[in-house]
């Protein structure tokens, strides 16, 4: 009787795992191509509207609204740039979250064989972007170095311990980490090695390009390369466990594509069984995944 009472308790907690073993499945169901971005760094979905951004003759953002089963451009675009100067030209990840502080990454090796890279995080007034169309007027709030990081940096919003904290990644072979750092002092800050904007983090796998927080679950998806600039793959990160662990705790890797391109950015649309990924590829950049839980 104690043998199987113990045999019934070790199911019961083994129970979430097995979910999580076969569950989330990613399905690309539909390629396409949108132009005029360069190459296509990122995506992200707000109030309804796709923003896709790019690195073309300038860092620049443009605005989507799903249509169909593709995406059409709504003629709204915003480029990344201050008195004609380039200043956002490698975009890497667009965190936004209710009326918290908003910021842009930017990441750009400067020397591939000594790995040191220019990593800058950029406070921006969004509203303020859409309307101007540039980061003139007063649209660059503060310009962070992200002297903390290893080898790159793409923001995302994430949810801890019920406060909201902004989470950035490494693109690199090793070492890398994802970090959590306080919003309302990383607004403020000249670089994320200053007292108080780092709150806490985890080392992770390699290649990681972007980031998507899923609040439901308590995952954080890590959109990530198998091998540098190349092949698909995305980990679903346990976050809670992974910051009292320190390590990335991974329920679910998918990696089962046929594609060799270099994925960039992850996003949901308005449900979770559904979402865009897309490439720096010049054709076939968009692709519509089907997500089943």
């Amino acid at each position: 009787m104690r043998f199987l009472l113990l045999l019934l308790l070790t199911g019961l907690s083994a129970a979430p795992v097995a979910l999580y073993q076969d569950k989330p499945d990613m399905t690309l169901t539909r390629s396409f191509t949108v132009d005029s971005l360069g190459a296509c760094q990122g995506v992200s979905w707000l109030n309804g509207k796709a923003y896709l951004y790019g690195d073309r003759e300038v860092g620049m953002v443009r605005e989507f609204e799903w249509k169909g089963d593709s995406l059409q451009y709504t003629g709204h675009e915003y480029k990344l740039t201050l008195n004609d100067t380039d200043v956002i030209g490698h975009p890497t990840g667009l965190a936004v979250h209710g009326k918290l502080p908003i910021f842009m990454g930017s990441s750009v090796v400067l020397n591939k064989a000594l790995n040191t890279w220019r990593t800058t995080i950029y406070c921006i007034n969004w509203a303020g972007l859409q309307k101007t169309g540039t980061l003139d007027n007063g649209n660059l709030l503060n310009v962070i170095d992200d002297d903390a990081c290893i080898q790159g940096t793409r923001p995302e919003y994430v949810e801890y311990n019920h406060k909201w904290y902004v989470a950035t990644a490494d693109y690199g072979n090793k070492a890398n980490e994802v970090r959590l750092y306080d919003p309302a002092a990383l607004e403020h800050a000249h670089k994320t090695s200053e007292k108080g904007v780092l709150y806490k983090k985890f080392t992770c796998g390699p290649w990681v390009q972007n980031m998507q927080w899923i609040p439901e679950k308590g995952l954080l998806v890590l959109i990530q390369n198998q091998i540098e600039g190349r092949k698909w793959q995305f980990s679903f990160v346990d976050l809670k466990k992974s910051l009292e662990s320190g390590k990335a705790e991974v329920v679910k890797v998918v990696d089962n594509f046929d594609r060799g391109d270099e994925l960039e950015g992850f996003h949901f649309l308005s449900s979770l069984s559904q979402g865009i990924a897309v490439t720096s590829s010049r054709r076939q950049n968009v692709n519509v995944m089907d997500i089943s839980w």
